[in-house]
């Protein structure tokens, strides 16, 4: 069988890969792997970089260009048969690499190369990755003993297992709820780009009428604009009870994942020596303590409380004097606040969404990149995908010299995974053939095309959008050699979302919203008058969104942090905890929001959810430099590019912010976004 994961292509042969590939070639490249390890350590020439950090690292990457496009598949094209491939395969993976990180002969000449005189004139990317190298050797417990050994390696298995189960469970929930609606008197208030997206639902399952799921275009719209109060109803229940005992009979509850995976999670830790997991998530953050975490998250609580106590005032008395809501409940709130920012800024999202039609945004984004980090964006059609919806493009210099790639797949469909991700096809890599360039996977899930119109974004999909695009050009635009600390590879993960937030802040701009807003059907710009009531509209119920961020990052943190084996987490008992300190919007009793934040149970924020407010900071006070010194000025665009883009996980994030803005990170201007007074 030919096995096209084994092919050694510069991008992967996604219409040939099928489930039955993926053991075969995993076991393949593992084997390869540990015999290419075996002969490191048998070589009795003196330990170099070269010989012992570079060559283990190709071996690594091999691994990862295979088992990337699997991933990815899984989150986007998912099926019954590559869920068991890659549940296997993740399993080997997962006990292969926690065995590497406990190979004491490894680890001892990784040390050997960082202890040897001329390791001080390695270029600083490679003394980087050999710190990093050291130091996750003995996050993954290389000094460990017996029995110790063993059991983290049984942790390390389990909860990889889990991870996946929880985002699987979310998934399958999501799919498995609709509601048929044929009366189109059900779908009052919603607008026609809405029951466009739920008409073409109801046609993918064959139905007449209108399909009401829990797709995010969906959800958005009934809860935004449906004037059935009811319908609201049911499916905000719907939605907040995905994966828990109050759904679909309780099969894909998530409740004794979550249990198990805090307790598995909480004995690793203490198996390496930190008090908690918290205190563990620290060893790769910028963040110093967890003191530090939660003084910060509490002094934002401190500040954004009396602004959303204040927005929900103010939403509570437009709701009973206008809408005759006398006793406002979370199903109403979206309802209630898009009819209020209408009432009050003459500006709602049905308004906004015209001049956002998808094509015209990507064009204005590929636009914005150009004109400040001098990046290019070229469509190819000879690239294999997945779907017919996916999309290949070069990145080219000004120069014209192609440098990257980058995959784009933005509708919502069943079997693909909700929200939105910039995940790694490719690293950056150079070894004696060349330079291996970078490849991102930019995913998001915005409502599709219908008959009559092409997809058109709300606002904050352009946002989201701008977001994931951030990720990528992180990763794509690296100057590193050496995959470990290439692109986002080795940032803290505290200031991985800097990039990303970064780019949001163009969405706002007048001359960014001038490249990327035009009216689908006329190609005008957004009008003088309508971005003025964007701006003046910015900052509405900014408050309520800023203590729902604090509310997550502090569950999150405090989750990790507090987590007592004799107890168990507590999960719900400490999540209401933090929402009489920190919120002003209660969900009822019946909401299960943990059983579906897959952000910290199976996508890697872990007692890392603060990282979104912490790198925020550093975002805000980063493109505040641009609105001084001109947002499209290509000497500040060129160094950011060269500052904080190229060097990747090279250096210390904070090393990289100073040398970008000359000075440590202030809170001030993230605070003045908020309408915040510092």
């Amino acid at each position: 069988m030919t096995n096209p994961l084994l092919e050694d292509s510069a991008l992967p042969n996604f219409s040939a890969i099928r489930p039955e590939h993926v053991e075969p070639a995993i076991e393949s490249i593992l084997a390869d792997y540990q015999a290419g390890i075996d002969a490191i350590l048998v070589d009795t020439a003196p330990r170099t970089f070269a010989s012992v950090v570079l060559a283990a690292e190709r071996f690594d990457d091999r691994l990862s260009r295979a088992w990337a496009p699997v991933g990815h598949l899984h989150g986007v094209k998912d099926s019954e048969a590559l869920r068991k491939a890659y549940a296997a395969a993740q399993e080997r993976i997962v006990e292969f690499n926690t065995a590497l990180g406990q190979n004491r002969a490894l680890y001892a000449a990784v040390k050997a190369v960082a202890d040897d005189a001329g390791f001080a004139a390695l270029p600083r990317a490679a003394r980087t990755l050999v710190e990093h190298e050291l130091r996750d050797f003995e996050l993954s417990g290389v000094a460990l003993e017996e029995p110790a050994r063993t059991r983290y390696r049984e942790i390390s298995a389990e909860l990889a297992r889990l991870s996946t189960e929880f985002e699987e469970a979310v998934l399958d929930a999501t799919d498995a709820w609709s509601e048929h609606l044929v009366d189109e008197a059900a779908l009052a208030g919603i607008p026609a780009s809405g029951r466009d997206v739920l008409r073409a639902y109801a046609q993918e399952k064959g139905l007449d009428g209108w399909l009401v799921t829990l797709k995010q275009p969906s959800v958005q719209a009934v809860l935004t604009y449906a004037d059935d109060r009811d319908l609201r109803a049911r499916v905000y229940r719907a939605y907040g009870t995905r994966a828990s005992e109050h759904s679909q009979d309780g099969r894909f509850d998530n409740g004794k994942r979550i249990e198990r995976i805090m307790a598995l999670r909480h004995e690793s830790a203490q198996l390496l020596g930190f008090a908690n997991t918290a205190d563990e998530s620290l060893a790769t953050k910028m963040a110093a303590s967890s003191d530090k975490v939660i003084a910060f998250l509490r002094d934002l609580v401190a500040k954004a409380r009396p602004m959303a106590e204040r927005d929900l005032a103010e939403l509570r008395a437009y709701a009973r004097d206008e809408l005759g809501l006398v006793d406002l409940q979370p199903w109403d709130v979206g309802y209630a606040s898009e009819k209020l920012r209408v009432a009050r800024y003459a500006l709602g999202e049905e308004e906004l969404k015209p001049y956002f039609p998808l094509p015209a945004v990507m064009d204005g984004l590929f636009a914005i990149v150009g004109r400040v980090l001098g990046v290019g964006f070229h469509a190819r059609a000879d690239v294999d995908t997945w779907h017919a919806d996916a999309r290949y493009y070069d990145l080219v210099d000004a120069d014209g010299r192609v440098f990257a790639g980058a995959y784009v797949d933005l509708y919502a469909r069943t079997g693909k995974r909700g929200g939105a991700w910039m995940d790694v096809c490719r690293t950056r890599l150079r070894d004696a053939e060349g330079v291996h360039p970078p490849v991102a996977f930019l995913t998001c899930n915005f409502a599709p095309p219908t008959e009559s119109a092409p997809s058109l974004l709300t606002h904050d999909d352009v946002i989201t959008l701008f977001h994931e695009f951030g990720h990528g050009l992180h990763h794509l635009l690296t100057e590193v050699d050496f995959a470990g600390v290439s692109g986002i590879s080795g940032v803290e993960w505290d200031a991985v979302e800097l990039p990303s937030q970064f780019m949001e802040n163009f969405a706002w701009e007048r001359g960014g919203l001038d490249l990327v807003a035009r009216h689908w059907q006329t190609g005008e710009r957004l009008p003088d008058a309508l971005f003025e009531r964007m701006q003046a509209a910015r900052n509405f119920q900014s408050g309520l969104f800023l203590v729902r961020q604090l509310e997550f990052g502090l569950f999150d943190f405090r989750l990790h942090h507090e987590f007592d084996p004799a107890r168990g987490a507590r999960v719900l008992d400490l999540l209401a905890d933090v929402r009489r300190e920190v919120a002003v919007i209660v969900p009822p009793e019946w909401h299960r929001f943990p059983h579906t934040f897959t952000h910290i149970f199976a996508g890697g924020y872990g007692a890392g959810y603060y990282s979104y407010l912490w790198a925020e900071v550093l975002s805000a006070d980063a493109f505040d430099r641009f609105e001084r010194e001109g947002v499209f000025n290509p000497e500040v665009g060129a160094s950011w590019r060269r500052s904080i883009l190229a060097v990747g996980g090279s250096r210390p994030a904070l090393e990289s912010f100073i040398e970008f803005r000359g000075r440590e990170p202030s809170p001030e201007p993230l605070l003045r976004s908020y309408g915040i007074a510092a």
